[in-house]
C-alpha cells in the first residue's frame, strides 16, 4: 500500500470514528425522484445527500473547530465534482462554508455563521437515490491547523461578520474559498480559490503544499508557502468571482477558469462584459503557460429570465480530450455546456490584454474577434435549461462516460440571504434545498 493510500485510510477511519452511528445511518436516507425527459438530453438518475450536522462533520475531522453550527447541515460540496476511479464514486469539494448577506444601514455585509468551519475535500458514492459520504479530508496549513474559509485581506476582500451581521470577525490570510478540485496521479489534489484568485496544491491528506497567487497580491502571514506565479491582471477579479472551474488535461496540465469578466479598467466594465479568461498551468514548470479569451453567450440566451450580464459565470470546466474542454456557462437558474478547443494560436498570455493600462481593455471590447483577439471557438453540447428534473445552481460537472454526465448543485448549506435566515435563537431556518447528484444522458455524446 502506498503512503498516500494509507493516509487516506487513516483520514477515513477518523471520520467514521467521529460520526455517531445515527449520522452514518442518515447517509442511507433516500433522496429525490428522477425527472421526466425533455428534449434530446434526459435525466437518468438523481441522488441526494442526507442531513449531517455541520458541527459533527467538522469536529470529527479537526476537533474543536466548530463550537456552534447554528443548526446548519453539511452542504456546499457541490462546488465541484471529479471522478474518483470507481463507478459512481467522485471527489467533491466544499466552498468557504455557510455565508450570506444582510443589509445594515443600507449596506450589505458578508456573514459567516460558522466561522470555524474548515473547507474539505469529500469523497462520495452515488448509490440508488442516495449520495453517501465515503471519506473527508480537511484542508490544513503546514502546521496542521484549519485554513478556514474566512477572507484574507482587508480592503480587497469583503469584511466578515457574525451570523447577524452585527459583530466584525477577523480576516485570516490562510482562508480559502475553494471551488474546483482535480486529483493528480500521485494522489495529491489541485484546488482553485476565489479569494486570490489562487491555484492550490494540497497533499493527499489535505495539507497545503503551495498556493499560487497573482503577481503583486502581497499575501502575508500564511502558514504555508505562497508563490506569486499568476498574471497580475487577475488582481482585478470581481469580489467573489475568482477561479471557479478547474480541469486536468491528459498529461497533467491544469486549466483554470475565471468565473466572471475581470473589472478592467473598472467595475462598470466588468459588470457589462461578456469576455472572461481561461489559464493553462504546468505543474512541472510551476507556471502559467497559456491564456485564452472566452466569450459568453448573451445572458438572455443562457437564461431567458435574466437581463443582467453580471449574472453570467463559468462554474465548471472538464477535460474531454487532449486539448478540448467542456465549459459550463450559467446563471443561478440556468446553464449551458459548450465545447472549446484550446490552441496555440488562441494564446494571449503576455499580450497587451494582460496590461491593465491597455485601452480599451479586453473586457471593454464589444467584439473582441473584430479587434484581433483570438477568442476560443465553441460548440453547444446541451442547454440544461431545457432538461427537466435538474436542480438550480449547478456548479460541478463530471464526465461519467462518452454520453453521460454527472452534475452536482451547490445548495449553499441551506442558507438564504437576509436576517430571516435565522430564528430568534440564532438557529438556521433551512431553505430546504438539498445537495443532489444528477446524471444526464446526451444522445449524441460529446
Amino acid at each position: 500500500m502506498s503512503p498516500n493510500a494509507a493516509g487516506q485510510r487513516r483520514v477515513h477511519r477518523s471520520v467514521a470514528a467521529g460520526l455517531p452511528l445515527a449520522v452514518l445511518a442518515a447517509l442511507a436516507v433516500s433522496g429525490t425522484a428522477v425527472g421526466a425527459p425533455s428534449g434530446d438530453a434526459r435525466v437518468t438518475r438523481s441522488a441526494t445527500l442526507a442531513d449531517i450536522p455541520l458541527g459533527t462533520f467538522s469536529n470529527s475531522l479537526l476537533p474543536g473547530t466548530v463550537d456552534d453550527d447554528r443548526g446548519v447541515d453539511l452542504g456546499g460540496i457541490g462546488s465541484d465534482i471529479y471522478p474518483a476511479g470507481r463507478k459512481g464514486e467522485f471527489w467533491t469539494v466544499t466552498d468557504r462554508g455557510p455565508n450570506g448577506q444582510i443589509k445594515v444601514d443600507g449596506k450589505k455585509r458578508r456573514t459567516f455563521p460558522v466561522p470555524g468551519f474548515d473547507p474539505a475535500i469529500v469523497k462520495i458514492r452515488v448509490s440508488g437515490d442516495t449520495v453517501k459520504m465515503l471519506d473527508a479530508i480537511p484542508i490544513t496549513t503546514s502546521s496542521g491547523k484549519a485554513v478556514t474559509g474566512l477572507p484574507n485581506q482587508e480592503g480587497r476582500d469583503e469584511a466578515p461578520y457574525s451570523y447577524d451581521a452585527r459583530t466584525p470577525l477577523s480576516y485570516n490570510p490562510n482562508g480559502v474559498d475553494t471551488e474546483g478540485v482535480v486529483r493528480a496521479e500521485d494522489g495529491s489534489f489541485w484546488l482553485v480559490d476565489e479569494y486570490g484568485p489562487s491555484l492550490i496544491h494540497v497533499s493527499a491528506r489535505g495539507k497545503v503544499l503551495t498556493r499560487y497567487v497573482p503577481e503583486g497580491l502581497n499575501l502575508k502571514g500564511t502558514d504555508y508557502p505562497v508563490v506569486e506565479a499568476l498574471p497580475a491582471i487577475l488582481l482585478h477579479r470581481k469580489v467573489n468571482r475568482g477561479f471557479e472551474g478547474l480541469a486536468q488535461l491528459p498529461g497533467g496540465d491544469l486549466v483554470m477558469a475565471v468565473q466572471s469578466p475581470l473589472s478592467v479598467p473598472d467595475t462598470d466594465a466588468g459588470e457589462a462584459s461578456l469576455t472572461t479568461r481561461l489559464l493553462r498551468f504546468s505543474p512541472q514548470k510551476r507556471a502559467v503557460t497559456a491564456e485564452y479569451a472566452y466569450r459568453f453567450d448573451p445572458v438572455n440566451v443562457v437564461d431567458p429570465s435574466e437581463d443582467d450580464p453580471a449574472e453570467l459565470k463559468i462554474s465548471s470546466v472538464v477535460a474531454v480530450g487532449r486539448d478540448r474542454l467542456l465549459v459550463e456557462e450559467r446563471t443561478d437558474k440556468a446553464a449551458r455546456l459548450q465545447v472549446v478547443k484550446l490552441s496555440g494560436q488562441a494564446d494571449i498570455l503576455g499580450d497587451k490584454w494582460d496590461d491593465d493600462t491597455t485601452a480599451p481593455s479586453l473586457e471593454q471590447l464589444d467584439d473582441p474577434a473584430a479587434s484581433g483577439v483570438p477568442v476560443l471557438r465553441k460548440r453547444l453540447v446541451v442547454d440544461l435549461g431545457q432538461v427537466s428534473g435538474l436542480p438550480g445552481k449547478i456548479e460541478g460537472v463530471a464526465r461519467v462516460d462518452h454520453d453521460t454526465l454527472a452534475l452536482i448543485n451547490d445548495n449553499d448549506f441551506g442558507m438564504t440571504d437576509g436576517p430571516e435566515a435565522f430564528d430568534g435563537q440564532g438557529r438556521l431556518l433551512d431553505s430546504g434545498i438539498e445537495t443532489t447528484v444528477t446524471y444526464i444522458r446526451l444522445p449524441r455524446g460529446i
